[in-house]
């Protein structure tokens, strides 16, 4: 990297001698104007407005127009002389904590970089800043511009933010801000569940410029001279006029998205496998214990039978519920009605009977 401002940090009685480097590099595709029908690209040319004439470079100069339409020029060594006190030097004002500065007024990043003999200062502060929490309010003048700064530790680095003095934040006029606008206690209730379900860590990385992507694609597919398919028109979506429906689908679509769902899923599955369920069982069904034959008895009566047979259904149900829903044919557990299943007093003590006698 090529740095772009050389200068010192100023800490109180502190000076450290540090290099200013661009911290962002923009990925975006620069489009030039051509003429459409050779290619050529477009050019602008600087003329002047009074004489009509091409003006070069060298001839032309800055000024400032004053309200009542006069223009006063300035040239490079009056802007040059101009008495800033941060020319070459980065004041650091007071520490602050972070939390405290509106990001609103940050504009662009640069990482610091300290000389060789300034590496031991530069490590103090750059420590100082991270126990403490707190980051550095500045001035620096770049371009021969003064700016408001903040500096602060990253990644074993100082980086320095310049930003926006606070005239010139505009303030927001908007007609609705005079309007008393309130909500319902039920659509907070669900806007903060939404917020709970889409929340998790900041991960840059997941963050993916598609367009950009779509560009590059683009400009290859033309380059190579490939067909490229017709755009397909944007599908109308049906408009959700109710809030809380608007807010209730949102939650929705959100939960497959939910941290540890996948996971739940797949601990529900493995247990299934472990249990030995099929596929088509379903997750919430209790799989029927047997019965051991003892309840059936010969001495049972049929009403005793039925409720029999019903607790062999579900050991867990109460007997007389059971007995009921199998009278009416109930067969959610996948089994026969009872009055098929159970066999008659009689005929269980007959088949209870009969290895007894050919033992005799």
């Amino acid at each position: 990297m090529r740095s772009l401002w050389k200068g010192a940090i100023s800490f109180g009685l502190v000076s450290i001698a540090v290099r200013l480097y661009t911290a962002t590099d923009e990925h975006d595709f620069r489009l030039h104007q051509v003429h459409e029908a050779d290619q050529g690209r477009i050019r602008y040319k600087k003329v002047c407005s009074v004489c009509g004439e091409e003006v070069p470079y060298d001839q032309i100069a800055k000024a400032y127009e004053m309200e009542d339409g006069r223009m006063v020029v300035l040239d490079q060594a009056e802007l040059s002389n101009l008495p800033v006190s941060t020319d070459r030097a980065i004041d650091v004002l007071e520490f602050v904590d972070g939390a405290d500065v509106d990001p609103i007024f940050f504009q662009k990043s640069y990482y610091v970089e300290p000389d060789p003999a300034a590496e031991r200062p530069y490590v103090l502060l750059r420590q100082a800043l991270i126990d403490s929490g707190k980051m550095a309010m500045v001035k620096i003048t770049l371009r021969q511009r003064e700016s408001l700064a903040m500096l602060r530790a990253r990644e074993d680095v100082l980086v320095l933010h310049t930003m926006m003095w606070p005239d010139e934040i505009r303030k927001p006029e908007f007609a609705f801000l005079q309007k008393d606008i309130g909500v319902r206690k039920n659509e907070l209730a669900m806007a903060e569940s939404l917020v709970e379900t889409m929340s998790g860590d900041f991960e840059p990385e997941e963050f993916h410029d598609d367009y950009r992507d779509a560009m590059a694609a683009l400009i290859e597919a033309k380059a190579e001279g490939a067909e490229l398919p017709e755009a397909e028109e944007p599908k109308e979506s049906a408009q959700v006029v109710d809030l809380m429906t608007a807010l209730q689908r949102s939650i929705d679509r959100s939960k497959p998205k939910a941290v540890g769902a996948g996971k739940a899923a797949d601990q529900e599955t493995d247990a299934d496998s472990d249990t030995g369920k099929g596929a088509d069982t379903e997750p919430d069904a209790k799989p029927a214990r047997k019965s051991p034959a003892k309840k059936s008895t010969a001495k049972a009566a049929p009403a005793k039978s039925k409720k029999a047979s019903a607790a062999e259904a579900d050991a867990d149900t109460d007997a007389d519920a059971d007995a009921a829903e199998t009278s009416a044919g109930d067969t959610s557990a996948g089994k026969k009605p009872a009055a098929k299943k159970a066999a008659p007093a009689k005929t269980a003590a007959a088949k209870k009977s009969s290895p007894r006698k050919r033992s005799a």
